[in-house]
């Protein structure tokens, strides 16, 4: 998850303000009407010429690039980490952009001072770094790392059960960085080009809001009016933060010498609550996360960890000899362990079944609607009165054409390679099934990307989920793990591309960066990320214990989702005994608590919980909601102190702690494979 819960927290957050169908676009013409008001006025502060755009070939520079690949590498490494330990990520396109503008800012400064003339800041090359370091990390993100392509190796092979129906011993491949990086390049590039002939339509036709890529638009306007005393204080609150979260994972590391050692086990709540992971872990990282995060996620982990580890859990315990024999291995997954992975399966496919069925639905009636009113006009603009930087934005994206040609070559090409290179690297997934799947990826491709445009929710997970039970299903047991986890990574990849392009093209759009531009830079991102992203995990997978279920690193979504094919393959009777009663309980409250938040009055329904996101703590534990929970009450007290400085500071804060303790895993990691362990174990025992 890593989804949707990719799981990343911007899909789970979103997916909390999502309404009913019928309403849908009137919510995204007053978002955007909201941002359009305020973009307005800092445009006001600027002479036009500063506003209006370069020539494409001028956007992209080679400090840009630089900067992107720098920003891009930091952020595969510290997504990478979050990954692995929890699946959840947070949207980390703003910190992105604040971190291009403080490198640039403070390089042309640097520069400036030494006597030298550095080439001016534009918001376009801005916005160029972002998309370009953006589209790096994603692969990180999505790439299938901790959740499709790690689900094959041999460590989820024996979680999942050695010898299980349906869980063959052929159907395991370890990661390697030859082969993840070519099936990575053969993927996404495919969803580069898939929409780019509906590029027009989407984003000037149609007016599709995409939020989070207005957002982001409006955010880095708002770096370049703001001045320099905002940009200055933004620029030491990064700082400050980044040095203490670097410092600090520097000094814990001193005290972690073998396993549940160290401050990351200290027993904050007891021991009795310690053993059921509640506690507070100390972890920078998370913290950051939680202050990005909205409060209603960082909510309802808690809640999936109050559920799970503190009330289920130790009633299951309980009945060990009775519903499962009390001498199986912890692990195994006819005991307690099968209970954790299942029902948290059973939250994530209830949720994921219930906003796809919504999303698909909401999507035609909105097609329906916009071609029953061809002279659709933009609301915005219309109560603005303001016509004329509309149609500048509108003018330069159409001047810039991207040639449909060029989407046409591009898919054919990377769909011919993918059908004669993927079926060599899985002999299992026929190649009959790839030009199945390339055939409907264009129109599923434009329904995910046409439901981003209008509830800012990337549904890329769950179309790959489909595709995985569909070919585990139908490719039988000896086959149909491999063919799910692989069609699935597949499918979701060429959707989650185009998805992402789309909302960086309405970024583009609205602070006139060239198309052309835009497009170059997330072909070089793509790139450097279908490199970056295999090294950040081999630098994870070599040098710690990825898979262990008791360790730091316990990539839960590799062994859901081989038990998500391993259900395609062998039905039912792979779960535990009474296991499908719990099972369709935890699917009915998903779909119901989903129906109660969007058809109940709003002050019901805004404190309804996620329950994808409730489903992460099912299996990995508490000890991470605590933290994200502590970074929502440091972003409460902030906004109930000093709310204008709260929403100035809070990002560069929140960013700061990310990449300090993520980018310190980097030497950790470097010691760990130098064989050079902390030299203390501070651990705590019962008196």
């Amino acid at each position: 998850m890593s989804t949707t819960l990719h799981p990343s927290c911007d899909i789970a957050a979103t997916v909390g303000e999502m309404i009913s169908p019928s309403s849908a676009l009137d919510m995204e013409e007053e978002k955007k009407v909201e941002i359009v008001e305020k973009d307005q006025d800092l445009e006001d502060q600027l002479p036009v010429a500063e506003v209006q755009s370069q020539p494409w070939t001028e956007q992209i520079t080679v400090r840009g690039v630089l900067v992107s690949m720098v920003i891009g590498i930091m952020y595969s490494i510290i997504v990478m980490k979050l990954n692995l330990t929890t699946g959840m990520v947070p949207n980390l396109n703003v910190s992105a952009a604040l971190l291009a503008f403080v490198f640039v800012r403070t390089w042309t400064k640097v520069l400036h001072k030494a006597g030298f003339v550095a080439k001016p800041f534009s918001r376009q090359e801005n916005t160029i770094i972002q998309t370009c370091a953006v589209a790096c990390y994603s692969i990180a993100v999505g790439g299938g790392f901790a959740s499709y392509l790690l689900g094959l190796n041999r460590t989820t092979y024996e979680l999942s059960g050695v010898g299980n129906e349906g869980n063959n011993p052929g159907a395991i491949k370890e990661p390697g960085f030859g082969w993840m990086t070519g099936f990575l390049f053969v993927v996404c590039f495919v969803g580069l080009f898939v929409l780019i002939p509906l590029r027009k339509i989407m984003i000037v036709d149609l007016k599709l809001t995409y939020p989070s890529g207005l957002a982001t638009a409006v955010l880095i306007n708002g770096f370049h009016t703001q001045g320099d005393k905002m940009a200055k204080k933004q620029v030491r609150g990064f700082a400050k933060y980044f040095s203490i979260s670097f410092l600090w994972g520097f000094f814990q590391w001193f005290f972690s010498g073998i396993e549940d050692c160290g401050f990351e086990q200290f027993p904050t709540f007891g021991l009795r609550a310690w053993k059921q992971t509640f506690y507070f872990d100390f972890s920078m990282t998370f913290v950051g996360a939680g202050m990005i995060c909205s409060h209603l996620v960082n909510l309802s982990l808690l809640l999936g960890a109050v559920l799970s580890f503190g009330l289920m859990y130790p009633l299951i315990d309980r009945l060990k000899g009775v519903w499962f024999p009390d001498n199986l291995e912890e692990s195994n997954m006819k005991g307690l362990y099968g209970y954790k992975v299942f029902l948290s399966i059973a939250l994530i496919i209830g949720d994921g079944i219930y906003n796809f069925t919504k999303i698909l639905i909401s999507t035609i009636l909105n097609v329906l609607q916009r071609i029953k009113s061809k002279n659709h006009e933009n609301v915005a603009a219309d109560r603005q009165g303001n016509h004329t930087e509309d149609l500048k934005q509108t003018e330069t994206f159409l001047r810039e054409n991207i040639p449909m040609r060029v989407g046409i070559i591009g898919y054919v090409a990377f769909t011919i390679i993918s059908i004669i290179i993927i079926p060599r690297m899985f002999p299992q997934l026929k190649w009959y099934y790839v030009v199945v799947a390339y055939i409907f990826a264009p129109s599923l491709a434009f329904c995910n990307a046409f439901g981003a445009g209008l509830t800012d929710i990337n549904m890329a997970y769950n179309y790959g989920k489909v595709a995985l039970f569909t070919l585990a299903a139908v490719t039988g047991k000896e086959n149909g793990v491999v063919a799910g986890l692989v069609g699935c990574g597949l499918i979701k990849s060429v959707i989650s591309v185009s998805c992402i392009l789309m909302q960086d093209f309405k970024t583009a759009h609205y602070t006139r960066t060239s198309p052309r531009a835009m497009f170059t830079c997330q072909v070089i991102g793509i790139a450097m990320g279908c490199v970056t992203a295999p090294l950040s995990f081999f630098l994870y997978y070599k040098a710690f214990d990825v898979g262990n279920p008791h360790g730091e690193f316990k990539a839960p979504y590799a062994l859901i989702y081989r038990n998500m094919a391993i259900i395609g393959v062998q039905g039912f009777s792979a779960l535990p005994h009474h296991c499908l009663q719990l099972c369709f309980g935890f699917f009915a409250f998903a779909i119901g608590v989903n129906i109660v938040r969007d058809f109940s009055p709003q002050k019901i329904g805004k404190w309804m919980p996620l329950p994808m996101v409730m489903a992460v703590p099912f299996l990995v534990g508490a000890y991470f909601a605590i933290d994200m929970c502590i970074g929502s009450l440091i972003v409460f007290v902030s906004h109930k102190l000093d709310s204008k400085k709260a929403k100035l500071m809070v990002p560069a804060a929140a960013s700061g702690l990310i990449c300090g303790e993520g980018l310190w895993t980097l030497p950790a990691a470097i010691l760990a494979l130098a064989r050079i362990h902390p030299p203390i174990c501070m651990k705590f025992v019962p008196s």
